[in-house]
């Protein structure tokens, strides 16, 4: 049966923690709290735990999961060629409510779906996540919702909408940051993939991090 600890209890937070590792590492989908909105993650590296991902999601492989990381080391080992645009992008935002979208490493053993080549990356703004992260390594985490509904803020809206699905839900409280009208509750996404090709980095969700405020932080 499903369990959600409550991170703000020492005794709580030491045993969720331990057992959404367990449970990262038997293919199994947890729920973790981020600085925008609950996630629900599962080991980026497990193909099968990938694809159990998406099908608690309701989606297909056409909409592969941003990866969660513990830091710009670890951008540098799963994006190849990271361009100056993206590091003054990740120094300013990072960690934060920024997603970007790169060229993946060729030599990368993973299946995060059709991704053509690419990895969504991000560096969340959250204590209890970057503690996991730190022990776990890269997460595939994509909105603690099924597709078309509402994104969780909080562990028991997570818990409503996928139950049994997840064995452990690590429970950080209230989660979301004030965005501007009619953003998405989530991180701001930019793809950064044709900037080697000489194309401009383009903006393809319109999040918590406001549109100019990233195309100031590149200037």
């Amino acid at each position: 049966m499903a369990t959600i600890y409550n991170c703000s209890d020492q005794t709580e937070l030491l045993t969720g923690m331990r057992l959404a590792r367990q449970a990262l590492g038997m293919g199994e989908l947890i729920v973790l709290p981020t600085d925008t909105v609950y996630g629900i993650g599962c080991d980026a590296f497990n193909e099968a735990a990938v694809r159990r991902l998406l099908e608690a999601k309701g989606r297909g492989r056409d909409a592969p999961p941003p990866v969660l990381i513990p830091g710009i080391p670890t951008l540098d080992a799963l994006a190849e060629g990271v361009p100056d645009e993206v590091r003054a992008l990740v120094k300013a935002f990072w960690p934060g409510a920024l997603t970007v979208i790169l060229p993946a490493r060729d030599s990368l053993k993973w299946d995060l779906g059709d991704t053509h080549g690419t990895v969504a990356l991000r560096m969340p703004d959250n204590d209890v996540a970057l503690e996991l992260l730190s022990e776990t390594g890269p997460l595939a985490v994509s909105s603690a919702n099924l597709t078309g509904k509402p994104a969780a803020s909080t562990a028991k809206e997570a818990f409503d909408a996928l139950g049994e699905l997840v064995s452990v839900y690590l429970d950080g409280g209230s989660v979301g940051l004030e965005i501007e009208a009619g953003h998405d509750p989530g991180s701001t996404i930019v793809d950064a993939t044709g900037i080697a090709l000489g194309r401009e980095l383009t903006i393809v969700r319109h999040g918590a991090i406001p549109d100019e405020a990233i195309f100031e932080a590149i200037r």
